[in-house]
């Protein structure tokens, strides 16, 4: 028979009382519980209230296996009153109530008259072991002797089966331990890396273990089943929503406890008290962060020069922030958190292919840096060298994201010791810096051309057989003959004057 889940507090508010008016009513009208006679059984000996060495079974009462718990009273055989699941039947203890519960649980409800017997003495050894063993005559302290020395006088070829069953189930119920409807739940959360943490409860028994914005790390999964007490569970915690803001992970655990410390309890006038399955206890519990957890998020750069081909001037690079892995994250304020992104700028004498590498050639000529807008967050942003760049080459900015680099309300949303650098020679982050032409050569002035004779002339002295020294001569000869009057015309006037005087 499956067992019924069985809730121990007692009620409170509006539940008790309105039982209490049942019971009051129930009381004033004479009303009692239902009466059914108890059916035989799976068992050994007499079926009768009273004989010489008893029935050593179960007992049947509403299809439900049954077994006496206080010795020496006569079988049930009469109307039995069904009283309910009761944690106080027979005056028992919580110890000796939970040791019953679970053997008639367990291997009570079953047609085999070997096993009923040994429960029925295994359960009545538990509610009162020192009249069990003497009810029959035995005189020593031993239950498997005790049953060998009834049995041997009704069913001797069973003796040996039924008392080793018997001490063994009585032993088992011993060992039972009394579960509690309490149960407590914890959640942790790594200091180094707020995604990570564990979930832990404490109860009675196994439960269904269930996560808000988490899974479970070994399964992927927000629920576990069949989760045991007092271990803890691995989990990863994720977003709620994709807005970016600070969350909380919560827990949630349900299940029952074996076995419940009650019965389901049958009495009979003048006759017995027995004892049907009564259950489990359930347990449940929940727990919520103490702290909010941060959105953890991976940042990267991409980038694109503003002008791949230049004659001087600043490197202008045009820088896009996003996050490749989770949402940006936001302050509790509101605004996006902030990432710092710087970049070193390197200068060679020709485009290098990508790598991840520096270039032992390449030479540092410059940085640039970035810090994201809280009221922008990721997008594009336009960073400009604080100074031209030196003459001539190909130039490579390589981004570098570091935590390290971060102001402490940005750390809790990045891995512990994240780090990211751009490759050395990405197409889009080059920048030539041509080689200006020569200057232009200044003209030379133009040496005028030789004189040339008249052409007649040069023909007169072709034709008098003269060389071209000829005129020079006929020319120096008439320059003499000029001076030479003039000089006499001066000579001459200058002998007038002395003689008019």
């Amino acid at each position: 028979m499956p067992s019924v889940p069985v809730s121990l507090p007692r009620l409170r508010g509006p539940a008790a009382a309105l039982l209490c008016v049942i019971l009051a009513l129930l009381g004033v009208l004479g009303v009692t519980p239902a009466a059914q006679a108890a059916d035989q059984g799976a068992g050994f000996g007499t079926w009768a209230p009273l004989s010489a060495h008893g029935w050593h079974g179960s007992m049947l009462i509403g299809g439900v296996h049954t077994y006496c718990i206080v010795p020496g009273l006569p079988l049930p055989t009469g109307g039995s009153e069904d009283r309910g699941v009761s944690n106080s039947a027979a005056g028992l203890s919580p110890q000796q109530l939970a040791g019953i519960n679970a053997l008639v649980t367990k291997y009570g409800q079953t047609s085999d008259p070997v096993q009923a017997a040994a429960v029925g003495w295994a359960v009545k050894a538990t509610a009162d072991r020192d009249a069990t063993l003497h009810a029959w005559g035995y005189r020593g302290d031993s239950l498997a002797e005790a049953v060998k020395w009834t049995f041997s006088k009704i069913a001797p070829e069973h003796s040996d089966s039924v008392a080793a069953l018997a001490e063994t189930y009585h032993a088992e119920a011993a060992a039972v331990a009394v579960p509690s409807s309490d149960a407590t739940l914890t959640l942790t959360t790594d200091t180094a890396d707020a995604r990570r943490g564990t979930v832990r409860f404490e109860a009675s028994g196994r439960g269904v273990l269930t996560l808000t914005n988490a899974i479970f790390s070994d399964t992927g999964k927000n629920e576990l089943a069949d989760a045991s007490p007092a271990t803890d569970y691995a989990i990863i915690a994720a977003p709620p929503t994709e807005d970016g803001r600070k969350y909380s992970v919560r827990a949630e655990v349900h299940g029952t406890a074996e076995f419940a410390p009650a019965v389901h309890h049958f009495t009979t006038p003048g006759q017995q008290d027995t004892a049907g399955p009564a259950g489990n206890v359930e347990f449940a519990a929940e727990a919520t962060d103490a702290v909010l957890r941060p959105v953890l998020f991976t940042p990267r750069v991409t980038t694109n020069v503003a002008e791949p081909e230049i004659d001087g001037g600043p490197f202008v690079d045009d820088v896009t922030l996003s996050a490749v892995e989770g949402v940006w994250p936001k302050t509790l304020g509101g605004g996006f958190v902030a990432i710092t992104a710087t970049a070193k700028i390197y200068r060679t004498d020709s485009v290098v292919p990508e790598t991840e590498k520096i270039p032992a050639d390449a030479e540092h000529v410059g940085d640039l840096a970035l810090v994201s807008d809280a009221a922008k967050g990721p997008g594009v942003y336009r960073v400009t060298s604080d100074r031209d760049l030196p003459g001539p080459g190909v130039y490579t900015a390589v981004w570098h994201i570091d935590a390290k680099s971060q102001d402490a309300g940005t750390l809790p949303h990045l891995e512990p010791g994240y780090t990211w650098t751009e490759n050395f020679g990405v197409a889009t982050q080059m920048v030539t810096v041509v080689t200006p032409p020569p200057p232009p050569t200044p003209p030379q002035p133009e040496q005028p051309p030789a004189a040339q004779p008249p052409e007649e002339e040069t023909r007169t002295l072709a034709a008098t057989g003269g060389n071209a020294f000829t005129p020079r001569i006929a020319g120096a000869g008439g320059a003499v003959l000029l001076l030479g009057v003039a000089l006499l015309a001066h000579l001459k006037q200058r002998r007038r004057v002395a003689a008019s005087a």
